[in-house]
């Protein structure tokens, strides 16, 4: 039996945006996924331009992987010509752009050419590897060794691209590869729909599922549906030699590009693309402001806000503590004055004694100190008033403990003399 990749597309438009500017495609040998950017129109005019300008290789016979490695970076090569001229056209699709993650079967390898943040991943023997390296921000950071992989995870820059296909490079630098395929791999192309908001566990654990492509890439979108979902979510999972039919299967195209191309332009008129396809265009809640295409020395630019950013943290955050520290003394100094305006009387040494302050400690220090010595030995007195002066009677001023003194002084009196 030829050997053959089932695979099977889908996309979804997610709970938060209202249009859908990513878009796919799942051929006989050709797997595309790309994630448009750029605001109102630009993103879904981009991610359907690119796709349905590398979906031509779908119909070629390649003689070896290195020739489908070169076709495919020829074909996003041409997508970015495409989009450049596009723009030039139509200027106010300025700054729109797109990642694209696509491979092609030929044999037992894999030839994959990638730009951006959209994902190819193979799931082989139990073990799920990225394949596609990101082309963020944060992963240049976390590549030269100044944040960890966690704390990409959180990182307030993790969502910025430093390479995409578009308007502002002529000839944007792509990833291309060539990977060995086996009967029962499992490949997975993904939007940062899935991948930002499914963890990788729970990625493995779908995909290890003894299930059709189909039902696999509706459950990775649920599964992203589930967790909130704010962008597009559009997943491509393909069979290796799976126990299926022996023609070629349907090509499928998902999302944007599964539509005429249409975006709006000035006096509200709405202009089609002649020779495209994209999903009608409807207002997007929320731009995808954050993925930029660099320049040269945007990196370091950024690495520098970074470091502006974190240095004002650090001061906030001593600023912060300062005034912690400052308000903690600020209260020790107002408490102890108080605890010094109060009196009491009690024991020191057998006799009656007038204390300043509260009958506390903090830690070794006492909060208290005797101030007045008697000769009232403590024994001499009535039961009742040994047991109050031991328990110690407060007193509201100095002058008060004196009158207490004094009354205890003719009880001692009176009962020696009784």
């Amino acid at each position: 039996m030829v050997s053959r990749t089932i695979g099977a597309a889908v996309s979804h438009v997610g709970k938060v945006r209202s249009n859908n500017q990513d878009s796919g495609f799942a051929g006989a040998q050709l797997f595309v996924v790309a994630d448009g950017m750029g605001g109102h129109a630009g993103g879904d005019v981009a991610s359907a331009i690119a796709v349905n300008r590398i979906a031509e290789t779908d119909t070629a016979r390649y003689s070896s992987p290195q020739d489908a490695e070169f076709a495919l970076q020829s074909a996003l090569v041409a997508a970015n010509q495409l989009l450049a001229e596009t723009v030039f056209e139509h200027p106010e699709l300025t700054g729109m752009g797109t990642t694209v993650s696509a491979m092609i079967r030929v044999g037992d390898s894999m030839a994959v050419a990638h730009i951006g943040d959209s994902r190819i991943y193979l799931y082989r023997d139990g073990e799920l590897s990225q394949v596609t390296t990101d082309h963020t921000f944060v992963q240049r950071l976390v590549d030269s060794g100044r944040i960890t992989a966690e704390e990409a995870l959180v990182h307030p820059r993790r969502s910025v691209l430093m390479r995409v296909l578009g308007d502002i490079d002529q000839a944007p630098e792509i990833d291309t590869s060539i990977i060995g395929t086996v009967k029962g791999d499992r490949w997975l192309l993904c939007s940062d729909g899935l991948s930002s908001y499914v963890d990788e566990d729970r990625i493995r654990s779908i995909l290890g599922d003894n299930a059709p492509p189909s039902d696999v890439a509706d459950r990775l979108v649920r599964e992203a549906l589930e967790n909130g979902a704010p962008d597009n979510v559009t997943v491509i999972v393909a069979d290796v030699d799976p126990d299926g039919p022996d023609s070629p299967p349907e090509a499928v195209t998902v999302g944007s590009a599964a539509g005429p191309i249409e975006f709006d332009v000035e006096g509200g008129r709405r202009l089609r693309l002649p020779t495209l396809l994209l999903h009608p265009l409807k207002a997007t809640a929320a731009n995808r402001e954050t993925h930029l295409e660099a320049d040269d020395d945007y990196l370091e630019r950024l690495l520098a806000e970074d470091r502006r950013r974190v240095r004002r943290r650090r001061l906030i955050w001593l600023v912060g503590i300062g005034i912690v520290v400052l308000a903690a003394l600020l209260a020790a100094v107002l408490g102890y004055r108080w605890t010094q305006e109060q009196y009491y009387v009690g024991e020191s040494d057998g006799r009656v004694a007038i204390y300043q302050g509260v009958q506390a400690s903090v830690g070794p220090f006492a909060l208290s100190a005797v101030i007045r010595d008697t000769d009232i030995r403590v024994a001499e007195l009535p039961p009742y008033y040994q047991e109050r002066v031991e328990r110690t009677i407060t007193a509201r001023s100095e002058e008060r403990a004196a009158a207490i003194v004094a009354n205890l002084e003719s009880l001692a009196s009176t009962r020696s003399q009784g």
